[in-house]
């Protein structure tokens, strides 16, 4: 079987020859070859050199994660805007909007140790600021370019699927976006009331982006907070995101599509409210050491149905781990299809800057020799 087929066949409730191997290597990838890539627009067409990558390896793709695939059009007394600037000799991006109600802005700079762009300025510090933000994103109309799709899904050929994104929730906006964990936690606790009203405008929403994916050409959409359960605990995500993601499910699924939720913190807890609303996959799953789970608690917490993506923790990626502890924890995800078949190796989250390429192909070979059903 190819990778493609592997990894519908495990979302199809089929068991493939072997376990199913994919990896999201961009981050790896543009550190490696010193490319810069920019969060400020999206690729028109596909990554061709990254998915070479991965044909070049044998490790199966499935995140396009520069790809757009839709647009969003904001209503006419809105105005979205996005900017570079320089500062302190590093670029630095500007998102913007202008509302009758006044203006926000939020602003990401380049952070070169960790090649990814870190937060320098939130954009949302009151209840006016959180209402402009409520009126631009819940103006949005959203049209498909699922011509951009079917080249990606040409270029990707058997070497593996394509994920089409959802995007954040609205609560996923304020925390990873807009606020941050603290600001969002004060503004819950101050303007209790104020945050529900731009929360579910925002989901209202985003529901309409949910339909449109849900007539679009992919299997498999991606959802997801990078939820972790120290943040969206279960309580906190019962109240603010539970029903938002339970109707999308609901939505896809009666669609006919597949839907994966991308979880790449703590997993107690995160695991289980995502298979009680019927989600298909969890994905970017990393269990111990970075993790709070092993392989075998993971599997425990959600029963034999959800597909488990991951496996091994990030840090065990680096050089300074020794190969022997990386083996072991790409043998002990393994070990889970004895208990039951629907799993996918994966990395917990994407292999990051600086990992050994042959870690890469360690798991591989392992996956090949060891993985078989």
């Amino acid at each position: 079987m190819t990778s493609r087929e592997r990894i519908l066949a495990i979302y199809q409730g089929e068991v493939p020859d072997q376990v199913p191997f994919m990896l999201d290597l961009s981050h790896w990838f543009y550190h490696r070859h010193h490319l810069p890539w920019d969060l400020s627009q999206a690729y028109d067409t596909p990554e061709y050199d990254l998915i070479n990558e991965h044909r070049r390896l044998g490790v199966g793709f499935y995140m396009p994660n520069l790809g757009s695939f839709y647009s969003a059009a904001y209503g006419e007394d809105v105005k979205a805007e996005t900017v570079k600037v320089t500062r302190d000799g590093q670029p630095e991006i500007i998102w913007r909007y202008h509302t009758a109600e006044g203006s926000i802005e939020r602003r990401r700079i380049w952070e070169e140790t960790t090649y990814a762009w870190g937060v320098s300025h939130w954009g949302i510090s009151t209840q006016r600021d959180l209402r402009i933000l409520a009126t631009a994103l819940a103006s949005r109309t959203y049209s498909p370019m699922w011509d951009r799709y079917a080249q990606w899904i040409e270029a990707v050929g058997d070497t593996g699927v394509v994920y089409l994104s959802a995007g954040y929730s609205a609560m996923g906006q304020l925390l990873n976006y807009w606020m941050g964990v603290e600001g969002t936690m004060y503004a819950i606790a101050d303007w209790p009331d104020t945050v529900r009203e731009v929360v579910d405008r925002m989901n209202a929403n985003n529901l309409d982006l949910i339909d449109l994916l849900a007539a679009s050409p992919a299997e498999i959409i991606i959802m997801g907070d990078n939820f972790s359960s120290d943040i969206q605990s279960p309580s906190f995500f019962a109240e603010w995101s539970r029903d938002y993601y339970a109707e999308a499910i609901r939505r896809l699924h009666a669609a006919g599509k597949y839907v994966a939720v991308h979880i790449d913190g703590r997993l107690q807890g995160a695991l289980r409210m995502f298979a009680e609303i019927g989600t298909d996959c969890a994905d970017a799953v990393t269990p111990k050491p970075m993790g709070d789970l092993t392989a075998q608690e993971c599997r425990a917490e959600v029963g034999d149905e959800l597909i488990l993506s991951g496996g091994v923790s990030p840090d065990l990626w680096l050089p300074n781990a020794s190969i022997d502890r990386f083996k072991d924890a790409v043998r002990a995800w393994l070990q889970l299809k004895a208990v039951s078949t629907r799993l996918i190796a994966n990395a917990g989250d994407q292999v990051p800057p600086g990992a050994d390429e042959e870690r890469i192909e360690i798991m591989r070979d392992i996956v090949q020799m060891e993985g078989c059903h």
